[in-house]
């Protein structure tokens, strides 16, 4: 892989997880406000703290899933950041860290299938971690946002990246 295309989806990784915090902090605010407002933060009223996973497996998954639907409602494509979780519901919002790397990333999937792991990032998550083997990371649950066919894709990704390519119509 080019240096270009990775400084590419490393950027696009970071993008994705801004707008997920982000979606955060703006539900915080409208929290405080008495407004309402999605994604919502997990400890917030009437729901249980942040869940903390101090050491778990990961590995990743995708050229050879790109063009399929996720169990979320997503299509997979190499731009496409999130990660795959046996329980996690779809929309729950993860902090994953492997050296001293962080990312927020929301639940797409079900999986991994693989024995012994409990996540399986995106290629594109596992590209912004430096990650490229079964690699043992940290992880948190820090909120929740709304399941939608273009959730984990960068913002502004364009229709053709929603539908790995396909063309509408």
């Amino acid at each position: 892989m080019s240096a270009n295309s990775k400084t590419t989806t490393a950027l696009l990784a970071l993008l994705a997880a801004i707008v997920c915090l982000a979606g955060t902090a703006v539900s915080a605010l409208a929290a405080d406000t008495g407004g309402a407002a999605s994604p919502s933060p997990a400890g917030s009223s009437g729901s249980t703290p942040a869940k903390v996973h101090p050491s778990a497996i990961a590995t990743w998954f995708g050229p050879g899933f790109y063009g399929k639907q996720t169990a979320c409602g997503q299509t997979l494509t190499p731009v496409v950041v999130g990660v795959a979780n046996r329980t996690l519901p779809c929309g729950t919002l993860v902090s994953v860290t492997y050296e001293g790397h962080s990312l927020t990333v929301p639940v797409l999937d079900r999986g991994p299938y693989s024995h012994g792991a409990s996540w399986d990032l995106t290629a594109g998550a596992a590209e912004a971690l430096g990650i490229t083997d079964t690699v043992r990371i940290a992880t948190r649950v820090v909120g929740k946002t709304r399941n939608t066919p273009t959730l984990g894709l960068p913002p502004g990704s364009s229709s053709a990246a929603a539908t790995g390519g396909a063309l509408a119509g």
